[in-house]
């Protein structure tokens, strides 16, 4: 009797999850939340700045677009693999996710590297945020951002997906792009972004040595299912809109 009493009270001593539902997901919807209102603001600005505006620039040509049609494919293929990742994670078959996992990060640094190669192109042709008007840096900025926020969705699902085994292989990216790339490309200074990618998961995993169950995946899905989302907002208001007809 005395150790159900302990029991019970010992049950008694935790509050609820909050609102029926994992803690983990409960904190990315916050964080999702949170950077929405700050693409939000950026895509608002955008529009603003591209209406108001009758002398807009229009950088994007047809093989822009191409360019972005693919990166789209490559986006929406990442969404298909990532819900297989979390369908295998669901159902016990970790090694299944990991593939999974690896497939989607495949595809998401597909998307990156074609982006870094349409905005090298945009630079050699002078349109830079510190060489133009507002109105020509909104569109480089934004697309920035958001190669940056994808960039560190693919390092989050390494993690995820590869733990310690992740941050020698960022190692190894990282010195590559930065040696083997020119100064005036964006490979040679995002290459950073490998690099506090690399100290950021040996942070994490330093302090929760932990392998990674079927919430994690789910959580890590949600992300990227979230930056998926926002380039079906950035393709037509960024590339459609600013396409000069030949």
């Amino acid at each position: 009797m005395a150790d159900v009493a302990i029991q019970h009270s010992a049950a008694q001593a935790y509050e609820p999850p909050l609102f029926r539902t994992n803690s983990k997901k409960l904190g990315m919807w916050l964080f999702i939340m949170s950077d929405s209102l700050t693409f939000g603001a950026l895509l608002f600005a955008y529009s603003y700045g591209r209406i108001s505006n009758p002398a807009w620039p229009m950088p994007f040509h047809s093989t822009s677009i191409m360019r972005a049609s693919i990166m789209t494919f490559f986006l929406l293929s990442s969404s298909l693999t990532m819900v297989l990742a979390v369908r295998a994670a669901t159902h016990g078959r970790m090694p299944g996710a990991v593939r999974w996992l690896l497939a989607t990060m495949l595809l998401g640094t597909g998307f990156v590297v074609l982006h870094a190669v349409e905005w090298t192109g945009l630079i050699e042709e002078g349109l830079t945020p510190f060489k133009n008007t507002w109105a020509a840096g909104v569109p480089q900025f934004g697309g920035t951002f958001f190669t940056l926020t994808c960039s560190m969705g693919v390092i989050y699902l390494g993690v995820v997906a590869l733990r310690k085994k992740w941050i020698p292989i960022l190692l190894v990216l990282w010195l590559l792009a930065w040696l083997l790339t020119p100064a005036s490309s964006p490979f040679h200074y995002g290459a950073h972004v490998l690099l506090l990618g690399a100290i950021v998961a040996g942070m994490i995993l330093y302090f929760k040595p932990k392998k990674y169950d079927a919430v994690d995946v789910e959580v890590s899905g949600l992300y990227w299912h979230f930056v998926d989302l926002v380039w079906m907002f950035i393709f037509p208001l960024v590339y459609l809109m600013s396409t000069r007809i030949n």
